[in-house]
């Protein structure tokens, strides 16, 4: 079957997926779960947020003082990874660079002494929610309403795109970015 957990999903997702578009357990399992994961990224895409807690990754440049990460909303920076032009990565001590995250989540970051790297790499956690069960109602139900609009229209010749409602219940969660 296949993997749920990069994205945090579980089998309670997959039986509450099971449950809306009304298939019985052991029935396109892997074809649900697919809908499932392409729902949360296509969410994730639209909410510009990781809705549920997991690992990543952001790369910012070394020199640019304060900077804000893509991911979010963040949870905790796990390490940082410097990246020379030349050479071999390095883990950079945590008196090298700092951070800072606010209350809504958002990351500011900067590195203080970047030795030889150009590039960081940040390792992080982020997430929304810690799992499928404690996400908002609302958010879940667009979720559910995507992965059914997927999973009912996966071979359709002429799909017009996701539904409105299932969007309408993302949009409160959607954020956004000024340059």
């Amino acid at each position: 079957m296949l993997s749920l957990d990069p994205l945090g999903l579980d089998s309670v997702m997959l039986a509450e997926v099971r449950a809306y578009v009304r298939v019985d357990a052991g029935t396109d399992d892997n074809v649900l779960a697919a809908c499932a994961v392409a729902a949360v990224e296509h969410a994730e895409q639209f909410t510009r947020q990781i809705l549920i807690r997991r690992g990543a990754k952001d790369m910012v440049t070394t020199g640019s003082g304060w900077q804000i990460l893509q991911a979010m909303p963040v949870q905790s920076i796990v390490g940082v990874t410097g990246i020379p032009a030349e050479g071999a990565s390095f883990p950079m001590a945590a008196s090298a660079w700092e951070a800072k995250i606010s209350s809504r989540g958002e990351a500011y970051f900067r590195v203080l002494q970047p030795g030889i790297a150009g590039r960081a790499e940040v390792s992080l956690i982020a997430g929304l929610s810690a799992n499928w069960a404690s996400l908002p109602e609302s958010l879940r139900l667009g979720l559910l309403r995507l992965t059914a609009y997927f999973y009912n229209n996966r071979d359709a010749s002429d799909d017009a795109g996701p539904p409105a409602a299932a969007m309408a219940l993302l949009l409160p969660f959607r954020r956004i970015q000024l340059p």
